[in-house]
């Protein structure tokens, strides 16, 4: 009796390690599931993020096209995510020396996603304010952190945060299809990004709080009369013109360039006498680097510089 009663205790012993070994398989291989339908997830998302941006490189110049063209390229939480990673990228990569932005269809951006927008609460959109809590925030102050010049050719609607997003660039070029605007005030708020501020600088008060108390639209002439676009151009024109820019400048020392970019935009941001002693602290930079010799000797020599970006 003895010996069944200790046999029937080890099969029970025995059948109650096997469930549990049975248990620990079940869940690790649960887990691996789990582990890998994220990973297929996170591919997912990170193969959906690359298409809505293409980039295209031509010598030192590199084309970004924001590539949603059905929702006229509004910027959704993934474009933001996607362009501002791209450009970030971009100015660490030192076979590019400028960036053409511009959008496919219709649209250069139609404006933030509003789908988006509607579920932000107060704190939510307060957090936005800086970098790297809000894809909006990267873009509204991540343009700062930029070197390289980003040139905005504007194929045709750049309305609200598109209007922003162009105006982050340090260069508009536009079609003259293109269509700019402030309607935040349609749907009860105000510009973001950047649009009750870059505007004023850009074009002036008085025009800039016509664009954001009324909502309307302006035509590329319009926005060239006013100041904000550099030049207007046949649609058919327009890439080839931002192309014809980029590589005005890409033929320069980008190490001027960057200094360059530097100087006019602490102009946006500080007094005249501040921005005049800032400017010739940059001027006097440049005479530290070997392409301002190159430059200046090229130039008494009667010779196109060779510079070497140092």
């Amino acid at each position: 009796m003895k010996l069944i009663r200790f046999y029937c205790s080890y099969l029970t012993l025995h059948h109650c390690l096997s469930i549990f070994c049975l248990a620990l398989i079940t869940a690790f291989y649960r887990t691996q599931k789990q582990s890998q339908d994220t990973m297929l997830r996170s591919s997912f998302i990170l193969r959906s993020a690359e298409a809505i941006i293409k980039t295209a490189q031509t010598g030192k110049i590199v084309t970004v096209t924001i590539n949603r063209p059905k929702q006229l390229n509004a910027l959704s939480n993934e474009v933001c995510t996607a362009l501002f990673t791209t450009l970030k990228k971009l100015d660490a990569d030192p076979s590019c020396s400028v960036i053409v932005l511009t959008g496919e269809g219709r649209a250069f951006v139609a404006g933030a996603d509003i789908k988006y927008m509607q579920k932000q609460d107060f704190v939510e959109s307060l957090n936005s304010e800086e970098v790297g809590k809000d894809v909006l925030g990267d873009l509204r102050f991540g343009f700062f952190s930029l070197n390289k010049p980003i040139i905005a050719a504007v194929n045709g609607f750049a309305l609200g945060g598109g209007c922003e997003l162009a105006m982050s660039c340090d260069i508009i070029v536009a079609s003259e299809k293109a269509i700019f605007g402030q309607p935040e005030i349609k749907i009860g708020t105000i510009p973001g990004m950047g649009g009750t501020q870059r505007l004023t600088h850009a074009i002036g008060k008085a025009k800039a709080m016509e664009w954001v108390l009324t909502g309307d639209q302006y035509t590329a002439e319009e926005a060239e009369r006013a100041g904000l676009v550099s030049r207007v151009v046949k649609h058919e024109d327009l890439m080839p013109t931002a192309l014809k820019i980029a590589e005005s400048i890409a033929k320069n020392s980008q190490v001027t360039v960057k200094l360059a970019k530097r100087a006019v935009n602490a102009s946006q941001e500080t007094t005249l006498t501040t921005g005049m002693k800032y400017e010739r602290d940059i001027f006097a930079m440049t005479f530290a680097t070997a392409d301002r010799k190159e430059g200046m000797t090229a130039f008494v020599e009667k010779r196109p510089p060779n510079f070497k970006d140092a």
